[in-house]
């Protein structure tokens, strides 16, 4: 899995135990995007000269790292790639504009599933979005499903949240519907702001937003952001929340460590917005992603949930859970393979707005 971040590849070995649906983790390993790599992704998430054979080549790179992720993953739980069903591969995406421009619109991400097939001897499943995006989805967020499986609990309605570089919500009801959608920015206008000023990809951890006072009018500003109050399904991502959308506002005036407090209060917001409409009475939010490790963050999210809910709200990372904040989103993509080999739905039709249950996905056999 490769996020909204672009920090790099995530990835995860599983083994489904015979006839359950539960699964074990057998290694797990993660590898960093180097820097030219990382620039280039995010250059191609807005148009740009000879942009088709610039992202062809970053496709390959990218499906180099994997294919490097996949060896290291092998090699640590002792398994030989012919004994493996498949790999998930998500791809990173670079464009995600469902139902814009001809009515129907698209989901873009980038990876080249036959190099990564060549070089694994693994059959590769990918594309998981589009067919959803071709039945008028939205095409995200696809995990709710998976965290579903994973988290839901019979005796209280709970929440989990992705912060990645935009914060998905799936809502897990003790009884009735699973619910998820996109909320809102999660890291990614915070490690815009933190690359500009500080010449970091993020803020390690929070710190610098922590010695920063959060700015009333220009938080109540950001939160005029019609994507926030439209309803599900929907999604987004740095389509929308980029670089463009904080030049929006005159930032000169205030100091740097105050907007990145005010950045990371919007992010909390807008969680904590979203379920006080859509499922209020859930109050413990599992949290997963990198942003699980901002302290800043997740300090803002228990803050609002406890002021809403009381001091018996709960905020936890995934870890508690026994899954690691990293290795859930590369899980529910094996996941999302295990049910395109198997013939199942990938889809929760509530979640994207598809006119109906989808296996998603497309396969690309190894050499095998």
């Amino acid at each position: 899995m490769s996020g909204t971040s672009l920090d790099g590849l995530d990835g995860v070995l599983l083994r489904w135990r015979a006839g359950d649906h539960r699964f074990d983790t057998l290694s797990r390993a993660r590898g960093d995007f180097d820097p030219v790599l990382r620039a280039e992704l995010l250059s191609l998430n807005t148009s740009g000269p000879d942009e088709l054979h610039r992202a062809a080549l970053a496709a390959n790179r990218m499906s180099v790292d994997a294919a490097d992720v996949v060896q290291r993953l092998l090699q640590q739980a002792g398994v030989q790639a012919q004994d493996v069903a498949a790999i998930g591969l998500h791809g990173q995406t670079v464009r995600h504009r469902p139902g814009e421009f001809d009515g129907r619109g698209y989901t873009l991400q980038l990876h080249n599933a036959s190099l990564l097939a060549e070089l694994s001897s693994i059959d590769v499943v990918c594309d998981f979005r589009s067919r959803d995006v071709a039945a008028g989805g939205q095409g995200a967020p696809l995990v709710p499903a998976f965290h579903a499986d994973v988290f839901q609990e019979a005796e209280r309605d709970v929440a989990v949240l992705n912060l990645g570089g935009i914060a998905n919500l799936t809502l897990l009801p003790a009884h009735g519907d699973v619910g998820g959608f996109d909320c809102g920015p999660a890291n990614v206008l915070m490690d815009l702001w933190a690359h500009q000023h500080l010449g970091r990809a993020y803020d390690d951890q929070g710190h610098w937003a922590a010695t920063g006072r959060v700015q009333s009018a220009l938080l109540q500003h950001w939160q005029g952001e019609a994507f926030f109050s439209k309803p599900p399904p929907k999604s987004t991502g740095r389509d929308l929340f980029n670089a463009a959308w904080l030049q929006a506002v005159d930032l000169s005036a205030y100091q740097p460590q105050d907007v990145q407090a005010t950045l990371c209060e919007l992010s909390a917001w807008c969680v904590d917005d979203h379920m006080a409409r859509e499922l209020p009475s859930a109050a413990h939010l599992w949290v997963c992603g990198g942003g699980t490790f901002n302290g800043a963050v997740m300090q803002r999210l228990e803050h609002r949930l406890r002021l809403r809910l009381g001091t018996t709200a709960t905020v936890s990372s995934t870890q508690a859970a026994g899954m690691g904040p990293l290795d859930v989103e590369a899980a529910a993509f094996a996941w999302l393979a295990r049910r395109f080999l198997q013939g199942q739905v990938g889809n929760v039709v509530r979640v994207t707005g598809a006119r109906g249950p989808r296996v998603l996905g497309a396969l690309y056999p190894s050499r095998r």
